[in-house]
């Protein structure tokens, strides 16, 4: 149902509080049906994107190493980064941990099943760090300057111990990814999410929090670069990392937007059903 459409049902019924009840329904309506368009691609679809997201990702990785080689200051180069983040905002590619808002949403919603949520999530991570392993392997012959960068930023990452901190960097993180998702899309200038996607780069890699696909790839250009560690240690940070990004990003930020959203998900599940 288009908003214009479910802003006269509010009126109607006498339950509209006004330009920012619809602006959050426009929001809402933007949200469900960009997740259902999302839900519904095919498997080469959803690989594809997330290749090219783990592409985008990885250029942003690179310039993060040239600032941070450069200058020691892990805010600089977190914001450098955002050039990463600004690519996928622009390019509309996929990131994995992108994909807890939107998507989420539409199945709340009735628009798409969970067995399609599972692919989305599974085929996106996938492409995510098969494009991010192939463009860090370039980057590292490309810039041999650069390996001693990569092995010192992921050491950051492997070394770290299972415990309360840890725990604590990678919840944090699901919550910043998605929550600038919440405000890319809750705007329709491209300026607008520029600025959040700097925002975003600067709290997930200048502060060094840990983010399932971002540090995934510093690990993996280190690994390249022949760091003294390998991949069962990534493995042993990662799985860890993936299902808190997944539950600070699902139970924090996206519940709290459908427990805001709940009378326009139950008229959205009618609509869905009729």
């Amino acid at each position: 149902m288009a908003a214009h459409d479910h802003a006269q049902a509010r009126s109607e019924l006498g339950d509209s509080d006004g330009p920012q009840e619809d602006q959050l329904q426009e929001a809402f309506d933007a949200i469900v049906s960009e997740g259902a368009q999302r839900l519904h691609r095919t498997w080469r679809e959803v690989l594809t994107t997330g290749l090219a997201g783990g592409i985008e990702v990885a250029v942003g990785v690179l310039v993060l190493f040239a600032v941070y080689a450069e200058t020691g200051s892990h805010l600089l180069a977190g914001l450098a980064f955002s050039v990463g983040f600004i690519a996928l905002a622009l390019a509309r590619s996929e990131l994995f941990t992108e994909g807890f808002l939107v998507p989420v949403t539409a199945v709340a919603a009735g628009r798409g099943s969970l067995a399609q949520l599972g692919k989305l999530w599974s085929g996106t991570l996938v492409g995510n760090l098969v494009g991010g392993w192939l463009l860090m392997w370039l980057v590292v012959q490309a810039f041999p300057d650069l390996r001693a960068t990569a092995i010192t930023s992921a050491t950051h990452f492997v070394d770290a111990p299972l415990d309360l901190q840890s725990a604590s960097l990678a919840f944090l993180a699901g919550i910043g990814i998605t929550l600038m998702t919440r405000m890319q899309h809750g705007t329709t200038s491209d300026v607008a999410k520029i600025v959040a996607a700097v925002v975003g780069a600067l709290v997930l890699a200048g502060l060094q929090l840990f983010h399932s696909i971002l540090d995934s790839l510093i690990v993996f250009a280190a690994l390249h670069a022949g760091a003294p560690f390998g991949y069962g240690d990534w493995a042993a940070w990662f799985w860890y990392t993936t299902l808190l990004n997944m539950a600070g990003g699902l139970f924090v930020v996206t519940l709290l937007r459908l427990v805001r959203s709940k009378d326009m998900l139950q008229r959205e599940r009618a609509d869905a059903a009729a």
